[in-house]
């Protein structure tokens, strides 16, 4: 198992292993982009075939790796992270000085500021 990493490590990490793969080749910032969308779709298609938001099953479908395709809910969002952090490191962002610059904002606002319901 791969040790717990710090958001910049796992960027570091993942942009290392998609150069290794050959994702890094010939990349475009809206297809980058597009696939965050993807991720968050084929998330929603698990909650709508009934599976549970914290469920984890397994393919078959996956031969050539000798080992079952880890699926769900959970599985999505673990993809959607790590196309995030993909892209950030791919094109320099620091995403956890990030978050921490946009949470300070945050502790400034008001309880559900904006009005809004969720």
């Amino acid at each position: 198992m791969i040790a717990r990493m710090t958001i910049k490590e796992w960027q570091v990490y993942i942009n290392e292993w998609c150069t290794r793969k050959g994702w890094n080749e010939n990349l475009v910032l809206g297809n980058m982009i597009a696939n965050l969308h993807s991720e968050i779709s084929e998330a929603w298609e698990e909650i709508r075939n009934g599976k549970q938001p914290n469920e984890i099953w397994y393919s078959e479908d996956n031969v050539l790796c000798y080992q079952k395709k880890p699926e769900g809910f959970p599985i999505e969002l673990a993809d959607l992270a790590i196309r995030l952090l993909h892209i950030c490191e791919y094109i320099g962002v620091d995403l956890e000085e990030m978050i921490a610059l946009k949470m300070k904002y945050n502790e400034t606002r008001s309880y559900r500021h904006g009005g809004k319901t969720a």
